[in-house]
């Protein structure tokens, strides 16, 4: 018979804490646990967070795992698996809202927006930002996913967005799923290719980001061609 939080005394049980200590109080674990809320047999909802933030390695990991991958687990079933997947995605979506009236013009501002989302993802996933004459936010849209290279993020796919939705500017945002925002020769002809074609059409290009992830040396999760003088 499955273990249950209720059966943790209750001034110990998660939501119990929370509500009267904060959420601030509790660990990983025990947030997880709230959305989790049953365990399985011979561990409690408690014990089933710790394995699964064991098995990825960090709550970051964790909030990359498609629902699917969650439900193979064998710990979670589809529903709490939903539950989870639903809560970082809140998360991360209440990040960006706050930056919704903001300028999106610097590197540190376009991390802020996107770099939660795009660090949670285990496959590269361009994004074209697009920006009015005040540099504020008109809409953010997915052009590519997948393995990326010049030749299948094509400019005509980001311009086509920026045509369509009037845009004054635009930034372009990808990720590499390994951590290392470094440029490879195909993001930088990629990029050569597209202020090419922006500046025909008169849409400025702001600028190219590459999110990267925490980890090894790096002093920033991102590399930005602007910086670098390569836009």
């Amino acid at each position: 018979m499955s273990q249950r939080i209720h059966d943790i005394p209750e001034k110990d049980r998660p939501r119990e804490r929370l509500l009267r200590l904060g959420p601030g109080v509790l660990s990983d674990a025990e947030l997880l646990a709230i959305f989790i809320n049953t365990g399985i047999k011979g561990e409690n909802a408690i014990q089933v967070a710790q394995r699964l933030l064991g098995d990825v390695g960090s709550l970051r990991e964790l909030s990359r795992q498609e629902p699917e991958s969650l439900v193979r687990n064998k710990a979670l079933g589809p529903a709490k698996a939903a539950h989870l997947a639903a809560a970082f995605e809140l998360g991360r979506r209440a990040e960006r809202e706050s930056l919704k009236e903001t300028r999106l013009q610097s590197p540190e501002e376009v991390y802020q927006y996107l770099g939660a989302e795009m660090q949670s993802l285990s496959y590269e996933s361009v994004r074209v930002i697009l920006l009015n004459t005040r540099y504020a936010l008109i809409r953010c849209d997915e052009v590519f996913k997948g393995a990326l290279n010049e030749s299948v993020c094509h400019p005509r796919e980001i311009l086509r967005k920026a045509i369509v939705h009037n845009a004054h500017a635009f930034v372009l945002v990808h990720n590499h799923p390994s951590g290392d925002p470094s440029p490879s020769d195909s993001d930088s002809r990629m990029t050569r290719t597209i202020r090419e074609s922006a500046a025909i059409l008169k849409i400025e290009f702001c600028d190219h980001l590459i999110i990267g992830a925490p980890g090894g040396n790096r002093s920033r999760h991102w590399f930005s061609f602007k910086e670098a003088g390569m836009l």
